[in-house]
């Protein structure tokens, strides 16, 4: 249980305001996971624990399971961000629940939970060092925007090109956290991270021709990269490299007396 449930129970029980019955099965009420289907135990304490609500990784996952996880989610009152879901699964996901989202590009699909309605913050900018890294930059985009976020993506702006990043210097100076996602060798984030003040959260994409090794060169890279506020997440991980972005930047953002602490 919660610490903060725990203590409203044993007040409850000291005052005698409850039996030592109720306080047990409200216990047992409060495991902190919900059975969905007989093939998951959804995470319904995460928020309380960790600020954010379980995500749901689709890859390998049915549509009827999905369905299920999210449904449970939302029995316990939770948005919900689900990853890596193809067109199929998102039609069942969009009729099951009218006032989500799909994302095609990032292939995600996201409900806003009644706690995601307040005002943003902190300040995220995805950068992308091509055009063919925009479905990982955009799962970075989705999953910072659902942490509630104020999320500024800037596309094709890689290091064959480097006047094109120049030009967005005031961007990356306002924020809070920056990923950048990019393949081929995985130059840009050490760019930007010389150019930035703030976190530089490097995504490698599988981007590239042959000796790119579907990602491997780029993470190489980036893990040698000379700029010191440089941190790398996994191959593709679009995901990882938004959601701690979004960490970032919340923590910012409620230091300035933005929000009211609240996630998606």
């Amino acid at each position: 249980m919660i610490p903060k449930h725990l203590a409203h129970l044993f007040q409850a029980l000291a005052s005698g305001a409850i039996t030592p019955e109720a306080a047990a099965r409200e216990m047992e009420s409060r495991l902190g996971f919900a059975e969905a289907g007989g093939f998951a135990h959804v995470d319904v304490h995460r928020r309380d624990r960790c600020g954010f609500p379980e995500v749901v990784f689709g890859l390998g996952k049915t549509a009827e399971q999905i369905e299920t996880i999210v449904r449970k989610l939302s029995e316990h009152d939770q948005g919900c961000l689900v990853t890596r879901i193809d067109a199929t699964v998102a039609e069942r996901l969009a009729s099951a629940f009218p006032d989500g989202e799909y994302n095609s590009v990032a292939r995600t699909f996201r409900r806003i939970g009644p706690e995601a309605r307040g005002p943003k913050v902190g300040r995220v900018t995805v950068v992308t060092a091509g055009t063919s890294d925009l479905p990982v930059a955009e799962e970075a985009r989705v999953t910072a925007e659902a942490w509630n976020c104020d999320v500024t993506l800037l596309a094709d702006v890689g290091v064959a090109g480097l006047h094109r990043l120049l030009h967005q210097l005031d961007r990356l100076e306002t924020a809070d956290a920056i990923v950048v996602a990019a393949g081929m060798e995985g130059a840009l984030p050490s760019v930007v991270g010389g150019l930035s003040a703030c976190p530089v959260i490097a995504v490698p994409t599988s981007i590239g021709y042959g000796a790119s090794f579907q990602g491997l060169a780029a993470l190489l890279g980036m893990l040698n990269s000379c700029a010191s506020n440089v941190v790398v997440v996994n191959i593709d991980a679009g995901f990882n490299g938004g959601h701690v972005a979004g960490l970032i930047a919340r923590r910012a953002g409620l230091a300035r007396g933005e929000g009211d602490g609240s996630a998606a």
